[in-house]
């Protein structure tokens, strides 16, 4: 595995066995890992994180993306009516979920067929309890929040970090990682960000420099989850 040119690691990786849920726990899936500590803007995010989403319709095969955001920008849900910011980058997002700003982050993307994940409750948590692992070996005492009804969309806070709906990764408490999905066909793409640390755009939101204690670098949160998916690259691709 290495670099290339545009600062990308692209690798083939083991296949991976889902163990969750219960009723999949015996479904296998062929991953392919992307790292980028190379920053992109919103809008390149975003067209890479689609074409991943076709490409797991296309082949039936699995994608890890970890990657940043290069100028940092806010990006909004595909509904979210409250999507503009003066003055700053923003960019729609192929999923849904109220605006997010993407600055001092680990951005994740997994896009995959459905099939072996089943209901979007169900992925949503997998993915999570993945992403749970990977926090709790850099040291953070985190949990997942139990499942409950989802509001509308127009009674939740502006924030993605404001708000549980049952899933997501939770420090003190408290959302540590924001994510959306989107299903199309027989494919699914789910991306969030995991805060390394805050910045005045963030100033309720959880970081793991809080939960930690200390600076959190985008290579040490990749490896871990890179480990917690058990994807040990095989050859480049």
């Amino acid at each position: 595995m290495g670099p290339t040119g545009t600062g990308t690691w692209s690798v083939s990786a083991p296949r991976w066995k889902l163990t969750r849920p219960p009723e999949v726990a015996s479904a296998v899936i062929d991953w392919h890992l992307l790292v980028e500590p190379r920053g992109r803007t919103g809008a390149e995010n975003m067209a890479i994180d689609e074409s991943l989403l076709v490409d797991a319709t296309r082949t039936g095969d699995a994608f890890l993306r970890l990657y940043r955001f290069d100028p940092p920008c806010w990006s909004f849900g595909r509904n979210d009516p409250t999507a503009q910011r003066e003055g700053i980058a923003i960019v729609r997002r192929p999923t849904g979920g109220r605006a997010v700003w993407h600055e001092h982050e680990v951005t994740y993307a997994v896009a995959a067929p459905i099939a072996p994940f089943g209901r979007l409750r169900d992925a949503y948590r997998a993915i999570h309890e993945r992403l749970a692992i990977a926090l709790r070996s850099l040291g953070a005492d985190v949990t997942l929040a139990p499942d409950r009804p989802t509001s509308p969309l127009h009674d939740r806070p502006n924030d993605c970090f404001a708000e549980t709906v049952g899933g997501e990764v939770l420090a003190g408490g408290r959302k540590v990682i924001g994510s959306a999905q989107v299903r199309r066909g027989t494919a699914f793409l789910q991306h969030g960000s995991i805060l390394l640390d805050g910045s005045p755009e963030t100033a309720n939101a959880t970081t793991l420099r809080q939960v930690l204690g200390r600076p959190v670098t985008f290579e040490e949160v990749t490896t871990a989850v890179i480990a917690a998916w058990d994807l040990a690259p095989q050859r480049a691709l």
